[in-house]
């Protein structure tokens, strides 16, 4: 990983965190984001080796600066060598009770977000002879789950707009990872959105017991290293993406009355 430059959004906790971590501690040259200055300053300072980390604050919900955020992160270092789109907000509220201004916070910031930024830096990549594009969704991108319908479409969506584009670049020596994460211990179910958007504010006792994000970032280094298409991550969750291709029925009576936290 030496002299690669690696973007990495949603920085500031989690798998995006831990993230940084890995690929410091592999010599990468590394842009960090998220909303929270602050924090990705404490992360920057934890590293290692901080010398080569650049902080990048930028916001996925206001999709209108993302552009101009991506022709920053590209003129730090001339290049994006791989983009890593760990940014993004979670989902507790049933799909009746969960007001449309949340629905569409939750598209922008997952879906509209990542897509935004990774066009932006594809011509980079192409121009540079290739790169890697890394998209953290979720194992409710392949099966969607109670108290999560618009959370699941957003990862749905990033599915299929992105196994498209890997079937566009792919001669161009563009490689597109595609992560499905089940239950990963970080602050995720804290900040996910509620019906009327406000934070849950609490821990959902699967994600307390899930993996560390530490195991969860090294498996997705390997991943991105090996140009892995798609990948699932976590513990027996990882089973429901088979569950459901193999027995539909019986896996979606199973989540009718599932308690799925």
């Amino acid at each position: 990983m030496n002299n690669k430059v690696v973007w990495i959004t949603g920085a500031s906790s989690g798998i995006g965190e831990a993230l940084v971590y890995e690929y410091n501690k592999a010599g990468a040259k590394l842009i960090i984001s998220s909303r929270n200055r602050d924090e990705l300053y404490r992360v920057k300072t934890t590293c290692k080796n901080p010398v080569n980390i650049h902080v990048l604050p930028l916001d996925l919900e206001n999709t209108a600066s993302l552009s101009g955020k991506a022709e920053e992160a590209i003129r730090i270092y001339g290049r994006i060598d791989i983009l890593i789109n760990s940014g993004g907000i979670s989902q507790r509220g049933l799909a009746l009770e969960t007001d449309l201004e949340t629905e569409q916070r939750l598209m922008n910031v997952n879906f509209w977000g990542t897509t935004i930024l990774s066009k932006t830096v594809l011509p980079n990549m192409i121009a540079n002879g290739g790169g890697n594009i890394v998209c953290i969704s979720s194992l409710v991108g392949k099966f969607g789950t109670r108290m999560r319908s618009a959370y699941s479409a957003s990862k749905h969506a990033l599915h299929g707009y992105f196994d498209s584009l890997r079937s566009e670049v792919y001669d161009k020596k563009i490689n597109i990872t595609i992560i499905c994460p089940g239950f990963i211990k970080t602050k995720v179910t804290l900040n996910a959105l509620t019906a009327d958007g406000t934070p849950q504010g609490t821990m959902d006792s699967a994600q307390e017991n899930g993996m560390l994000a530490e195991d969860c970032a090294k498996q997705i280094v390997q991943a991105v290293k090996a140009n892995k298409e798609e990948v699932y991550i976590g513990g027996k969750e990882v089973k429901g993406v088979l569950f459901k291709r193999l027995f539909p029925l019986r896996f979606s009576k199973y989540l009718r009355t599932a308690k799925v936290t």
